[in-house]
């Protein structure tokens, strides 16, 4: 349970957050665009298993590589694409958090 609501909040909580601390005169329209980031996740109709519990799916599915990851970095760190590229490591962030939580047997 405590998987759960970290990945799902971090994946649909903390993004409306990030967006009203820092972004409060854009709220809604940066924290759709940080909600997009999930988008990434269309990645898993690649896979074998779609959907899978128990798999992590940072390395194992393509947007979750981590050459993409570095691409991720570097729209961060452009100021024209900052915002995608938050809402992309916002998810990179939500699914390496639900595999640390994996690795421990609970």
């Amino acid at each position: 349970m405590l998987r759960f609501i970290v990945h799902y909040g971090l994946h649909f909580i903390f993004p409306v957050l990030i967006a009203y601390w820092f972004y409060r005169p854009q709220f809604i329209k940066v924290s759709l665009i940080l909600l997009s980031g999930i988008l990434i996740d269309i990645d898993h109709l690649l896979a074998d298993t779609i959907f899978d519990v128990n798999r992590c799916s940072i390395g194992f599915h393509l947007l979750h590589g981590y050459i993409p990851i570095v691409l991720y970095v570097l729209l961060f760190t452009y100021k024209p694409t900052r915002i995608i590229g938050l809402a992309l490591l916002l998810h990179i962030l939500a699914d390496t958090a639900d595999c640390l939580l994996m690795s421990f047997n609970w």
